[in-house]
């Protein structure tokens, strides 16, 4: 044995050896969060937990076209829906409404093909349960994430362009007339009066 090795055991070199990534990690920022009792801040365009949204006044957005449904990739969409008479008008709903979050894969193709924005995706990712039955969310549970992650779905919809950041200036995609007696009623434009300019004065008779 030489000096060398015997210096090396001494002072228990293959040990300090192990322990040099030890200690260049020693000093750098922790990365690992205390989760549950630290998160993480996710972005709007987070895809998280689907939510049905009402309009200001309450009432559905949903008009029940089913083209969530066959856009959805994974078909865990189901619609059922039918027309209604609201007094004069005709109306579409969603009667039922459910989606098999266990299949769901967060693709974000549902909330793109709806007309009027009743579906938004949420930043609610904490839903493990023990009952698989309760995975399937229903209409008034999809209702109910839609008013208590409200502004996470309204903020979904904003990154992705699909709704205006003001309600005033709020643009749809598309514009589902009212029925009355079974045949479409138009909203005619709003008439602006026309200005009359004052006639040009002509030449002076001398």
């Amino acid at each position: 044995m030489t000096f060398k090795e015997l210096f090396d055991k001494i002072i228990f070199k293959e040990i300090l050896n192990g322990l040099k990534l030890t200690f260049k990690h020693m000093f750098v920022r922790e990365v690992t969060l205390q989760y549950p009792y630290q998160k993480l801040a996710l972005p709007d365009t987070h895809r998280g937990a689907l939510c049905l949204l009402r309009y200001e006044d309450g009432t559905e957005r949903c008009v029940g076209c089913d083209l969530c449904e066959a856009a959805c990739p994974s078909h865990c969409i189901k619609v059922v829906s039918t027309e209604v008479q609201d007094g004069q008008v005709l109306r579409r709903i969603a009667t039922a409404f459910d989606i098999d979050i266990t299949k769901c894969v967060f693709c974000g193709f549902c909330v793109e093909a709806c007309p009027v924005n009743a579906l938004g995706m949420t930043k609610l990712y904490e839903y493990s349960t023990d009952n698989k039955r309760s995975l399937i969310f229903d209409k008034p549970k999809l209702y109910e994430i839609g008013e208590k992650y409200h502004s996470d779905a309204k903020a979904y919809l904003v990154a992705h362009n699909q709704e205006k950041a003001d309600e005033t200036a709020r643009e749809y995609r598309y514009k589902f007339p009212a029925y009355v007696n079974g045949e479409a009623v138009a909203k005619e434009p709003a008439k602006t009066e026309a200005k009359q300019e004052p006639a040009a004065a002509g030449p002076k008779a001398e």
